[in-house]
């Protein structure tokens, strides 16, 4: 059994919510609409990859990026 491949809350999709957005709580609200991220946390101690603070911070770097 390999890697399992699938839609990550990273990547393209951050990218493309970071660009159509204006502020990046923005952003993570168009990514939980997509359905790439949850609306919830689960307060695991290891942060999951769909969880709307890992993206909130991926989106903040990206905003600092582009500024």
């Amino acid at each position: 059994m390999g890697k399992k491949s699938g839609n990550k809350s990273g990547g393209k999709a951050v990218a493309k919510a970071v660009t159509s957005a204006s502020s990046p709580a923005e952003a993570v609200r168009l990514l939980i609409g997509k359905g790439k991220v949850k609306k919830k946390c689960c307060r695991s101690k290891s942060r999951c990859k769909k969880c709307p603070l890992t993206a909130l911070k991926q989106v903040k770097a990206e905003f600092a990026k582009a500024a």
